[in-house]
């Protein structure tokens, strides 16, 4: 059985703009011009159009993403909320007027028109995600640890402000893809995932799920494998498996639970970004064993590096097929 392969091209989409991603991820015709130009090269599904794709909700909240210097990727240096007691009253950001959103709303219409048969999609970033860039991880972790109701509370709150965001990307035609490593093991326990982050996500994913009208994926890095039954029980119809966790084990799990569940299994990217075809084809061949000829089964890359040669996009394409 042949499996799909599909690369995740985010920052990667500046190398076709021919710019850094921080100018590529401010300049709507280069965030166009590059995720348009990676898609006719790789053809890949679905086309998420975003540079630094956990910093939009946090800079339309308020926060300042720093410039990095070179080929750095944009991040939020400095937390926007000194401590949880400033942040437990956050309003909903104005999808229409706030940050970029409404600049990757339009390249997002735009992509969509250009491309015809291109699955074009709006990232939206879990709560624990937005938690990160707002209160920073330092004060973020302290308060799971020592106020987890009020915790709870907040990310609760912000997962409900994320129906905003949602609606407008629903409203422009388009489609949600969710994220929320930063919740992953091991910054989150599983034990504090559970009773801290899981009601928040759960509530996130059912507003996303009713707003765009089907279960959306949720993207998640890190050592997922210890917290893979509650990622099932949000009613998420797509998860990643990354070299971070123990691949095997969650693909047979999800297989002997969930085997309608698709799962993209995510090749090493310091792999992918590599120059020995050898080596390629040796972890090409690692993932097709642990899909084992199984249905819902796809091969992808994790966050696709920018420094990666597109010819080794083609060359696994090729090998693949």
């Amino acid at each position: 059985m042949k499996i799909a392969f599909t690369p995740a091209v985010y920052e990667h989409a500046a190398r076709f703009a021919g710019r850094s991603p921080w100018e590529t991820s401010r300049d709507p015709q280069l965030l166009f011009q590059g995720h348009r130009d990676a898609w006719l090269a790789y053809r890949h599904q679905p086309v998420v159009v975003g540079i630094d794709i956990y910093n939009l909700e946090a800079e339309a909240y308020g926060a300042t993403v720093a410039e990095p210097g070179n080929d750095g990727i944009p991040a939020v240096h400095e937390p926007y909320f000194k401590t949880l007691d400033d942040a437990l009253s956050i309003a909903p950001f104005d999808p229409r007027r706030d940050g970029r959103i409404p600049m990757v709303l339009s390249v997002a219409r735009r992509l969509k028109a250009a491309l015809l048969e291109a699955d074009v999609r709006i990232p939206v970033a879990g709560p624990f995600s937005v938690a990160f860039n707002l209160l920073g991880i330092n004060q973020l972790c302290q308060d799971v640890a020592l106020r987890p109701d009020d915790t709870a509370l907040w990310l609760m709150r912000l997962a409900e402000n994320q129906a905003v965001f949602c609606r407008a990307v629903a409203a422009a035609g388009l489609d949600v893809a969710f994220f929320e490593s930063a919740a992953a093991p091991p910054l989150l326990s599983p034990k504090l995932f559970r009773e801290v982050e899981l009601p928040a996500l759960k509530r996130i994913l059912e507003l996303a799920a009713s707003i765009v009208g089907h279960p959306v994926p949720c993207i998640m890095g890190g050592n997922t494998y210890p917290i893979l039954d509650d990622i099932l029980s949000t009613g998420t119809g797509f998860v990643v498996t990354n070299v971070e966790t123990d691949q095997k084990a969650f693909v047979d799990r999800l297989w002997q639970t969930h085997p309608h569940v698709k799962v993209r299994i995510n090749m090493d990217p310091r792999i992918v970004a590599c120059n020995d075809a050898p080596v390629i084809y040796r972890e090409i061949d690692r993932i097709l064993d642990i899909a084992a000829g199984r249905p819902n089964c796809l091969m992808g890359t994790g966050c696709l590096p920018l420094e990666t040669p597109p010819d080794n996009i083609r060359l696994i394409k090729e090998y693949v097929a």
